[in-house]
């Protein structure tokens, strides 16, 4: 077998990378390989619906938001003008060369393929006499809408739609849901980079710098210079890994973004019940009550990772005792115990 050397770190961590859903295959990947593997889903769906997929490649690809913005309006505005002026020639040609062609439809990844995906055509055609300006017999490119697709203003006006009130494509963020066996090691966490919004060479900066605040932290601070540090520190995560330790021992552990309120949390926890209906609360480190679900756990300081108690509500509970019906030896669901793991 290889071994490493021993060295602060060198534990295996506690979880082996962010990973994200991909909401067109379902596949689960790697936060590095997300992009790549959205590129190639979104790829693939040409073979399903063009359309669609040219509209997901604009939203999702282009990320100057306010670009996307311009860009479809004046998209639409184009559709707008053939849907209600079937019989001028004129709404169904665009010239490439044109202005606010160039500035705002031109730049956008996607937007020729949206265009060829709803009937459009490129077409090289004559300059119309503008005086001697023009050069005679000069020529210029045109996207020009097939004449079956007048049949289709309807489709036309669907497409419209679809580009206006689409979103960019979202890998959603895998929980990574994991049981743990009751442990003394619950509150050690060891994180992979992913978890860090940094790069390598920053983090071992960082962990260096670490050291070196701790004999910072035994200078005299105020208070709001103190308040104002931790926030700067909170930042620089975009993940935090949580574990919630249940009175039993039992640890469910899940990924969020750093950015999440804790009313994700509370779902989690209680989507994990056997009876979803138990009401209970969350204490963070020290004990302190987590009542506000609207805060986000980079405001709680639960970043990067945190060790959290449950605490079921007492009145109920005594309830549940008193009813003298036998109580599973758990709270959590048979399927999740089933697969419950050792902390290493």
């Amino acid at each position: 077998d290889e071994t490493f050397p021993e060295d602060e770190g060198a534990a295996a961590p506690s979880v082996s990378g962010v990973y994200f859903i991909c909401p067109l295959t379902g596949a689960v990947v790697r936060k590095d390989k997300k992009e790549k593997h959205l590129r190639e889903a979104v790829q693939a769906y040409f073979s399903v619906d063009p359309v669609a997929a040219s509209i997901m490649e604009i939203h999702t690809f282009n990320k100057d938001r306010e670009k996307v913005r311009a860009g479809v309006e004046t998209m639409a505005k184009y559709l707008d003008n053939i849907y209600l002026h079937p019989e001028e020639e004129k709404y169904r040609k665009i010239k490439l060369q044109n202005k606010v062609f160039q500035e705002r439809i031109n730049c956008l990844e996607g937007i020729h393929r949206f265009f060829q995906a709803i009937g459009f055509e490129t077409q090289t055609l004559p300059v119309p006499g503008q005086g001697k300006k023009i050069q005679t017999g000069s020529t210029e490119e045109y996207y020009v809408l097939r004449e079956d697709m007048l049949t289709r203003l309807e489709d036309l006006k669907g497409y419209k739609e679809q580009l206006l009130n689409s979103e960019p494509l979202r890998a959603q963020l895998d929980r990574q849901l994991c049981v743990f066996k009751p442990s003394p090691e619950a509150a050690r966490f060891e994180l992979p980079n992913d978890f860090y919004n940094l790069t390598a060479e920053e983090i071992k900066r960082e962990q260096r710098l670490r050291t070196e605040a701790v004999e910072k932290a035994s200078m005299l601070r105020t208070k709001a210079m103190r308040e104002k540090e931790e926030q700067r520190e909170m930042r620089k995560y975009n993940y935090t890994l949580l574990r919630v330790r249940f009175p039993d021992g039992y640890i469910l552990q899940g990924t969020f973004y750093a950015r999440e309120s804790l009313s994700a949390l509370y779902s989690f926890v209680r989507e994990a019940l056997r009876d979803d209906w138990l009401p209970f609360e969350l204490l963070g480190p020290g004990g302190l009550k987590l009542t506000d679900e609207n805060l986000a756990f980079n405001e709680c300081g639960l970043v990067p990772s945190a060790l959290l108690t449950l605490a079921w509500d007492t009145a109920v509970m005594a309830d549940i005792q008193a009813s003298r019906e036998e109580q599973p030896a758990s709270a959590l669901k048979p399927e999740l115990l089933s697969r419950a793991q050792t902390l290493s």
